[in-house]
């Protein structure tokens, strides 16, 4: 394999109107368990809690923050507090939220590429 010649600096700035868009809500999208465990897992895999946060809070949305509350029994407003993240969420608070939204984490061995970047990570 050849080494690439990229240079993010070499790229032309784009002038773009975007006047007529709208940001991205990915709870539009989240309509099915299996899509929404898709999209929990890929979130997941960045190994970052903020992004998973963000991403139980956009499935949280899609499936209406009252509902999800009531099943996880906690109130709207802790609900809120818990996904806005910031803070150490606990365990056993994002327990209960993944089952409110109809999901559970499972364990499965991570492929041997992954575990080298894993503790590339933990080194730094």
């Amino acid at each position: 394999m050849s080494q690439s010649t990229f240079k993010p600096e070499d790229m032309p700035i784009l002038e773009l109107d975007t006047s007529g868009t709208s940001a991205y809500e990915a709870s539009r999208f989240l309509d099915s368990p299996q899509t929404i465990s898709a999209y929990l897992a890929q979130s997941m895999a960045c190994h970052d809690p903020q992004v998973l946060m963000k991403a139980l809070a956009e499935v949280a949305k899609a499936q209406g923050v009252n509902k999800v509350a009531e099943a996880a029994g906690v109130n709207r407003e802790s609900l809120y507090k818990t996904l806005k993240g910031g803070s150490k969420t606990r365990y056993e608070t994002v327990q209960k939220l993944m089952l409110a939204l109809g999901v559970e984490l499972t364990v499965q061995p991570i492929a041997a590429t992954a575990i080298n970047k894993t503790v590339v990570i933990g080194k730094t």
